[in-house]
């Protein structure tokens, strides 16, 4: 028999997830086969073919050829996993010649790998707060969860949330705050979710005036944007003006991990002091060696990049043409609205049954709720053909799934 606490808690959860059904946000995971030859091209446990449409392997990296190789010859040399924290099992060559790519990639002198990009900004960010007393931190508005996560609960630090993107307001925030107490701006330079861009260069401006130092998560822009693939702040040229750029493997490289990349002493306190990274099995060798070949031939592949580019455009080309529903973009991430988390999923529900699609709603918390939306991203794999698949199918269901919504 359960104990009185432990009654307690079921109940709460029972009544947690019946509230979240009755909300249209229960999470169903869909069993899907990936075939790398095929991608974006998956199928069902009784064989039918789906079209992906919500990966976030946005260059295609995850299947590429040589990547593959080198994963299965680290794991034939070197075995499965890596046996434990870099401390206790030692630190593989690959551990070293990984975080020297990045730190080239992102023009810093040091870089250190994390087990996924959400411990990498979780753990950065809680290690920096604790190191100081009497931080103000400056968090735009829609920063990502793992950012948040490291943000909270710090005792001594004080948190402003400024509206997304909206320089007006961090400068009022960060001119009302002490001038003399340590501060820090986090943010993001592609927003996965709006599919927008932050000015970087205007945020390093406000920084630097008042004395602030700056947090880029690069997640979403790493192996995409700038010439070589090392982000929006590439792009910029804002690189040498951002303290400790975060990325992550598992996006536009394919693989998995994640990563911070700065000052070589600001690395080395990270190393000795973030419990996500001390207290961890280090990522096992076929990860890395993917994700080191990987990095190399992305950020000498322009092609791939412009690829990407010319499909999210034509994608969205498409998507106004038709008159759908689709929001700004001033990226690669393409968002069709809904607006309602039934509908949401209804819609994402037709279209992998009638259609063989498959596009993830995304409902609150991830988005507000009236935003919910479908989050769609073209890689160089997707052809014409299959846009053109998806564009008649969401003129067929959309207008049923937001009827109902109306109705509701």
């Amino acid at each position: 028999m359960p104990t009185a606490s432990a009654s307690k808690f079921y109940a709460v959860a029972r009544a947690g997830l019946a509230r979240i059904r009755a909300e249209g946000r229960y999470r169903v995971f869909t069993p899907l086969l990936k075939d790398a030859s095929r991608f974006p091209v998956f199928t069902t446990e009784d064989g039918r073919d789906i079209t992906v449409w919500s990966s976030n392997d946005y260059l295609a990296m995850g299947c590429h050829p040589a990547v593959i190789a080198a994963a299965v010859e680290a794991a034939r040399m070197h075995g499965a996993g890596a046996g434990g924290t870099r401390n206790i099992a030692g630190t593989s060559h690959l551990h070293t010649a990984l975080e020297a790519e990045l730190a080239s990639l992102h023009a810093k002198p040091a870089a250190l790998l994390f087990t996924s990009g959400y411990v990498a900004n979780e753990a950065s960010l809680t290690a920096i707060l604790r190191a100081l007393p009497g931080w103000h931190v400056f968090s735009d508005r829609k920063n990502h969860a793992s950012m948040i996560a490291g943000l909270k609960g710090i005792g001594g630090v004080t948190v402003h949330v400024w509206a997304h993107n909206d320089l007006a307001d961090l400068e009022r925030l960060m001119a009302a705050a002490p001038a003399d107490a340590p501060k820090l701006v986090a943010f993001e330079s592609v927003y996965s979710m709006d599919a927008d861009i932050a000015p970087l260069a205007a945020i390093c401006d406000l920084a630097e005036r008042f004395d602030a130092m700056t947090y880029l998560d690069e997640v979403h822009a790493v192996g995409m944007y700038g010439s070589t693939g090392g982000g929006v702040s590439e792009r910029c040229g804002v690189q040498d003006r951002i303290d400790l750029i975060e990325g992550t493997l598992s996006k536009g490289f394919g693989c998995h991990g994640g990563y911070v990349a700065g000052d070589a002493d600001t690395i080395d306190f990270l190393r000795s002091t973030a419990a996500g990274f001390i207290f961890t099995t280090a990522l096992p060798p076929a990860s890395m060696a993917a994700a080191l070949t990987s990095v190399r031939l992305v950020r000498g592949d322009a092609a791939r990049r412009a690829a990407l580019f010319e499909r999210a455009g034509t994608l969205k080309q498409k998507l106004d043409a038709a008159g759908l529903p689709r929001l700004p973009s001033d990226s690669h991430i393409v968002p069709l609205h809904i607006g309602d988390a039934a509908a949401a999923r209804e819609t994402s529900r037709l279209l992998f049954e009638r259609h063989g699609l498959y596009a993830t709603p995304i409902n609150f918390p991830t988005v507000p709720k009236g935003a919910e939306r479908l989050r769609l991203t073209a890689t160089p794999r997707h052809t014409d053909a299959m846009m053109d698949a998806l564009v008649s199918a969401l003129r067929e269901v959309l207008p049923a799934t937001l009827s109902r919504r109306e109705a509701a």
